[in-house]
């Protein structure tokens, strides 16, 4: 016999349905005409606050009209996946969306498969994106009511706080829209006062040049050295100011296998490493494509905050690289290291004996 309830589920439901058994934790609908802070973002765009990233200044008249993306579209179906987990006990954070698999890999297999079910049900066209295309993400996950931009510019929801990826699929079906989320920070500025390098310096307006996740993950120069010390032990990106978010409270752990954190050496191990090496233990992950200059500039710089007298053999080593910029972080943090135990043992001199 037939299943009834499911004969009688709209187009939306039984796409929400198929989308919980994918293992995505958020699905919204948005209109294809959105108004999406075109003012704002040409600004941010010519103050040059984007940095390096200079394929945000391309294509902007798609990105800011979803409407041609897919002309024919009459939907932009919003995906989320929680991701987060607890950080690993080891020299060197790393963001929690770095931990595990690909998220782009993941994300987009799920929303294939959510493709395919909709072809199949329904008929029409889809075409998905996971930052891969002129699509502002968070803007329109905001119009389908997954969230809202808080004031770090990262999307809130309700259930998962700030760790959810996004995913988006514009079809030529029919869906109806969900109600816009509302903004819902309140006065709260937490996540403005927590940033080391103030890349966020007023509410919904971030510096990308600050930004610790953009100077460790897409400047591919030297790292400016007002920022090193700030950087700290953040190997590969930084959470903080998703950390401090006090709406992360309901957060709970990943349901996805491919997110669970993978294991790496030490930090003094990863800086002796070639090409070989970081293709071999980075495969598979959003990390491997910084490459090995900038992956060992970024450990010099952490081993310049952290390191011990142990790592000075290594440090010297990367500082007679031939690559200028790992060899010049290196030199950095010898100084740093060698400062810091003099200090230290300066410390354990007793008054009398310093006088």
């Amino acid at each position: 016999m037939p299943d009834i309830s499911r004969m009688q589920e709209t187009a939306k439901e039984g796409l929400q349905r198929r989308a919980k058994a994918l293992g995505l934790d958020a699905l919204g609908v948005a209109p294809v005409d959105l108004s999406l802070r075109h003012d704002y973002y040409l600004r941010w765009i010519a103050e040059g606050r984007h940095g390096d990233m200079g394929w945000m200044a391309r294509d902007n008249i798609r990105r800011m009209n979803p409407e041609r993306v897919l002309p024919e579209a009459r939907s932009i179906i919003c995906a989320g996946i929680n991701y987060w987990q607890p950080e690993p006990s080891r020299r060197g954070r790393i963001a929690k969306y770095a931990l595990g698999g690909d998220y782009h890999k993941v994300v987009l297999k799920k929303l294939k498969q959510l493709c395919r079910y909709l072809r199949e049900e329904h008929g029409g066209a889809q075409r998905p994106y996971v930052d891969t295309g002129p699509v502002l993400e968070k803007p329109v996950s905001m119009h389908a009511g997954l969230g809202w931009q808080g004031k770090s510019t990262i999307l809130l929801n309700p259930e998962h706080g700030t760790w959810l990826f996004l995913g988006i699929i514009f079809t030529t079906v029919e869906l109806e829209p969900d109600a816009a989320a509302t903004e819902r920070c309140g006065s709260c500025t937490r996540c403005i006062d927590a940033c080391p390098t103030r890349a966020i310096n007023a509410p919904f307006q971030l510096d990308a040049r600050r930004c610790i996740s953009y100077l460790t993950i897409e400047h591919k120069g030297s790292i400016p050295e007002e920022f090193r010390t700030a950087i700290g032990d953040r190997l590969y990106g930084c959470d903080e100011c998703l950390d401090v978010c006090p709406w992360n409270k309901w957060a709970r752990l990943t349901r996805e296998v491919k997110f669970t954190p993978r294991p790496f050496p030490d930090l003094r191990e990863m800086l002796r490493w070639d090409q070989h090496d970081l293709d071999t233990v980075l495969a598979g992950t959003a990390m491997r494509r910084i490459g090995l200059v900038r992956w060992k500039r970024n450990v010099c710089v952490v081993l310049g905050n952290i390191g011990e007298a142990a790592d000075l053999p290594a440090l010297t080593q990367a500082a007679a690289d031939p690559d200028p910029i790992i060899a010049e972080h290196a030199q950095w943090a010898l100084k740093r290291v060698r400062e810091r135990l003099d200090v230290s043992s300066e410390a354990s001199i007793p008054d009398s004996r310093r006088a």
